[in-house]
Parts: C-alpha cells; sequence; structure tokens
C-alpha cells in the first residue's frame, strides 16, 4: 500500500484553513484579554454572536482586499506583518464605525488601542506559526513527473510559482526513443527501473502524466505506474493539474479537441444571473460616472497641464462575438502615439505621459467605460477588449484565442486581476489562460473575487 501517511492540504483547503483561524485567534484573544484585564468591549465582542460575526467578516473581506489569503504572500514574513497590520488597523476602524452592528463603544479610549493591540497580535501570532510549523513541513507535497525532458524546465516553473509548497522533486523521461536524461535544479532523473522503488521509499504526494506524446508511455510505464495506482498513489493529468493550480486553462497543451472537455459555464445562459448582473452592471455604471463627474475638474487640470492635448480617445475594439465597438477612455499618451502602427503598450512605455501613468496606475482612465457598459458593448466582468489588428495577429498563432469572445468583453476580469498588464505576444498567450478559466468557471463567486482583488489592485497602485 502506498506509504505516504502524511496529511495533505489543497490550495483551497488552506486558504479556509487560513480564514478560519485567524477569527479563532482574534476572538480567543479578545475573550482572554477582556476577562482577565476586565475589559468589557473585549470581552463582549468576543461572546456576542453578531459582534463575533461582524468581526470575522470585516477580517475576512478585508484581508481578501489586502492579500492574507494569496499563499505566496501568507509564506512571506514581510508581506504578513504589512497585510496583517493593514488588515487590523481598518477591521477596527470599520468595527468602530458600524455601531449598529457591533459592541457600544467603550468609555475609556485605552480600551480601543487594547482591541486594536490585540487583535493584531493574535493575527501574528497565528501567521508566524503558520509559516514556521505548517507552511513550511505539513503542506509541503512532493511530485513526480512523467513527461518528456524538454518539457522539464516549463512545467515546474507554471506549477511552483503559483503553489510554493508543490515540489517536483523527480521525473521520469516518458521519451522512449531517449535512454538519457537529465537532472534540471533539484529535479532527480528517474529511471524507469527504479520508478516503484523511488515512489515508495520518497514520500511522494501524487504523480503527474504530462507527456504529450500518448505512443511514448509505453508497455512497461504503463504497467508499473498502473501497479503504483493500485498500491494507493495518486496519478492526475498535468492539465488537470495545472488548471487546479493556476486557475488558467493549459491552452499550450491542449490540441485541437479542445472542446470535447471544455464545458463552459452554465452561468454563460443563465438568464437569472445574467439579469442579475445586467442590474448590478447599470448601477455600478452609474456610480461609476458619478464618481468620474466629481473628479472630472481635477482630471481636466491635471491633463491641461500633463497631457496638453484632447482629454477623451475612441479607440476599435473586438466585443462579444467578434462585433467592432468604439471603446472611450480618458487619454493616458502622447498624441499621434503610433506614427508607425499599432504597438504593444508596455509598463515603462515612453509614450504615456506623466499624468497619464497616474491615471492608469489608478484605473481612472478607465471610468468613461462606463458608458459602454451603460451602451451594452461591455460588462463590469470579463476578457478585456483588445485592438482588431492584434486579435488577428494573435488568432493566427494562438489557438482558442477567439475564444474569449463567447462573452462580453469587461471593465476588470481574471487575467487583469492576476496577470500584469501584457506586453508580448507570450504575456497574451497567459492572459488568454486566465481568460477561458473564467469563461468555463463564471459565476456569482468568481465574479466577487474578482470585484474585491480589483478593489486591491486600486488600493496597492498596481493599475497599468
Amino acid at each position: 500500500m502506498n506509504k505516504n501517511n502524511k496529511i495533505h492540504f489543497e490550495v483551497s483547503e488552506r486558504k479556509i484553513l487560513l480564514r478560519i483561524f485567524d477569527v479563532v485567534f482574534v476572538l480567543l484573544a479578545l475573550y482572554f484579554i477582556g476577562s482577565y484585564f476586565h475589559l468589557q468591549y473585549l470581552y463582549e465582542t468576543s461572546v456576542h454572536f453578531q459582534y463575533a460575526l461582524i468581526v470575522a467578516f470585516y477580517i475576512n473581506i478585508l484581508g481578501t482586499v489586502f492579500e492574507m489569503y494569496d499563499l505566496q504572500s501568507a509564506s512571506n514574513q514581510f508581506q504578513i506583518i504589512k497585510n496583517t497590520l493593514i488588515t487590523s488597523v481598518l477591521t477596527v476602524l470599520l468595527y468602530l464605525l458600524t455601531p449598529i452592528f457591533s459592541a457600544e463603544l467603550p468609555s475609556q479610549r485605552l480600551e480601543i488601542m487594547l482591541f486594536y493591540l490585540t487583535l493584531s497580535f493574535a493575527l501574528l501570532i497565528w501567521r508566524i506559526f503558520y509559516v514556521q510549523f505548517l507552511a513550511s513541513n505539513r503542506f509541503v507535497q512532493n511530485v513526480l513527473l512523467v513527461c518528456d525532458k524538454e518539457q522539464i524546465e516549463e512545467l515546474i516553473l507554471g506549477l511552483e510559482n503559483v503553489d510554493p509548497h508543490y515540489k517536483i522533486i523527480a521525473y521520469v523521461n516518458s521519451d522512449s526513443s531517449e535512454n538519457e536524461g537529465f537532472e534540471y535544479h533539484f529535479v532527480k532523473n528517474i529511471k524507469l527501473q527504479d520508478l516503484i522503488p523511488y515512489v515508495n521509499e520518497n514520500n511522494i504526494f501524487e504523480i503527474v502524466i504530462a507527456s504529450q506524446k500518448t505512443e511514448d508511455i509505453t508497455v512497461d510505464l504503463y504497467q508499473k505506474l498502473l501497479y503504483l495506482l493500485e498500491n494507493g498513489n495518486t496519478i492526475r493529468e498535468y492539465t488537470q493539474v495545472y488548471e487546479e493550480k493556476t486557475q488558467r486553462i493549459p491552452v499550450q497543451y491542449i490540441t485541437r479537441d479542445f472542446y470535447k472537455f471544455f464545458p463552459f459555464s452554465r452561468s454563460n445562459n443563465n438568464q437569472i444571473y445574467l439579469g442579475a448582473i445586467k442590474f448590478f452592471e447599470l448601477l455600478i455604471s452609474i456610480l461609476g460616472l458619478s464618481f468620474g463627474i466629481v473628479l472630472l475638474p481635477f482630471i481636466l487640470i491635471g491633463n491641461f497641464i500633463g497631457n496638453r492635448g484632447m482629454l477623451f480617445y475612441t479607440q476599435d475594439r473586438v466585443g462579444k462575438n467578434g462585433a467592432l465597438f468604439k471603446i472611450f477612455k480618458f487619454r493616458t499618451m502622447v498624441q499621434n502615439a503610433e506614427p508607425n502602427g499599432a504597438a504593444f503598450s508596455t509598463s515603462n512605455d515612453r509614450r504615456i505621459t506623466p499624468f497619464g501613468k497616474f491615471l492608469r496606475r489608478t484605473r481612472i482612465d478607465e471610468i468613461p467605460q462606463f458608458v459602454n457598459i451603460i451602451k451594452g458593448d461591455m460588462a463590469v466582468i470579463g476578457p478585456r477588449p483588445e485592438r482588431p489588428f492584434f486579435v488577428k495577429e494573435i488568432a493566427e498563432i494562438m489557438p482558442f484565442y477567439e475564444t474569449r469572445h463567447v462573452i462580453k468583453p469587461g471593465l476588470t476580469g481574471w487575467a487583469q486581476v492576476n496577470y500584469s498588464y501584457g506586453e508580448s505576444l507570450e504575456d497574451s498567450l497567459v492572459k488568454l489562460q486566465y481568460d477561458l478559466y473564467y469563461i468555463k468557471h463564471r459565476s456569482v463567486f468568481l465574479d466577487l473575487n474578482i470585484t474585491i482583488k480589483t478593489i486591491s489592485t486600486v488600493l496597492f497602485y498596481r493599475g497599468q
């Protein structure tokens, strides 16, 4: 039987664990400090169901905005301290500013300070414990790959960059024509005859089959994999693991039978979901345009000083079903920015004016697109609309690129909140993977996730 008796947690389970114990540690700390020092405000918050629920709600929402449940950030001590302190400050502030839902304000202001310190230290102690004793040991998953040796570097980077605890420690070369393998960093090449003893002796969490050539899975290799499967070892296909870990569709590993196993989200045709989304999009657009009108005098002054030209500009973009529409934006580049034809915008693009860089970073440049949403050209959430020139160029190289046009393009989207600005065809491939994941898994929960991540992007000044 499989000797891997170590308990492991998947990515989603680790995030749930973090959310639950953030609240548990805070409420326990408030209870014990409140009881021991007779601090009624802290004690009531911990034992009163409504008050405790509000604290839990604020911690989870603000923690999401400030990336406390991003596993990379949750494993970095500097990020832990920064994100925890910001989340603590805003949780306490919101709790104090919502007296209808929270405990009655204490007569002594010292209790408010102790409330903040208790909440902050409880979160910090739990998170440091998580990094030192759980993330560094309990969550590590040793993995063995079965793949062509030419794939090994790309496959490792594709998975380990997302989940810091998912460690590919060895691989078996599936190319039957190659007798020699090679080692990539700490990834050992295992000979076929050593596969079974290596798996049994090295606490392998799962075996991942990543070979693109099914004919290279020889009878001998197949028999050994079957033996391991029958003895309790987990064996999974790479595209399944990749999608689960990265929350992207690995189109580079999928042939043109893609549609056989790509079930588009039922939400794409769910009239109740679409109707609710349309209502909220209209509401958000009205609020967004109202906010833009308030900022307009300042934007006009900034444009006059920093841009020196027309405030608005329009451009052709590709929308749902490939239809063209005019997108509205505040201008962020110098006039006549493309004398030699269309070109990707880069992060340090010299064509972007100083004021334009501010507009992009804060996403203020996209406020006019609420007009596009009201007109029905765009949605609030969806793949970003691309220019016809780039769509044609990318679609000739990249399979399934035009699949992203089955839904309306969006003001923000899964690709925008998870990946930096697209500066090349390679970046477009990564963003396509995120867009297809959204189309496949589109739901109210995913839309809320994108909304919260968008707020985080704006607050951390990461727009481009």
